[in-house]
């Protein structure tokens, strides 16, 4: 009896970093984001602001859109995000109204950040869905992307 091959470990947050630093590579802020539902990835997106001209194409808002595309519904219930930066007001008020179960991030990001730092949108009475969030995750990684990509800009 041959043995089996061990079974692939699901690393969703892997997948936001390939994501991350394909925005790096295309010029746009190293962010990367994933949705993920019942163990399988749904979307996967980066940043593109500047690609598409549109201040609201955080990769997290454009995970959320092509989402709820495939499962033809607004709401993302029993799915989960990982991104790998804390997300900004904006994409926190979005992963609220999309209704996402649990957001696990990289890097905290005390000027931009809406969730842990500024005005920690899920702690507002004005909230209708908070999901639980976990920081932190391979954090170290996900803030030297960031730090690398901003002194290539400022070396240039």
């Amino acid at each position: 009896m041959s043995a089996r091959p061990p079974f692939p470990v699901f690393d969703p947050l892997s997948a936001a970093f390939a994501a991350a630093r394909r925005a790096g590579m295309a010029g746009e802020v190293p962010v990367g984001a994933v949705v993920v539902r019942d163990g399988r990835i749904l979307a996967t997106a980066h940043n593109r602001p500047r690609g598409l001209k549109d201040p609201t194409a955080h990769a997290e808002i454009l995970a959320i859109r092509e989402a709820c595309r495939i499962l033809g519904d607004e709401r993302l219930t029993g799915c989960d995000l990982y991104v790998t930066l804390e997300p900004c007001p904006m994409c926190a008020g979005a992963i609220s109204f999309a209704r996402i179960r649990r957001l696990y991030f990289g890097a905290y990001d005390a000027k931009g950040g809406g969730v842990e730092h500024g005005p920690r949108v899920f702690n507002q009475p004005t909230c209708h869905h908070a999901p639980e969030v976990y920081g932190g995750f391979r954090e170290d990684e996900a803030a030297a992307l960031l730090r690398d990509f901003f002194r290539e800009r400022r070396d240039a």
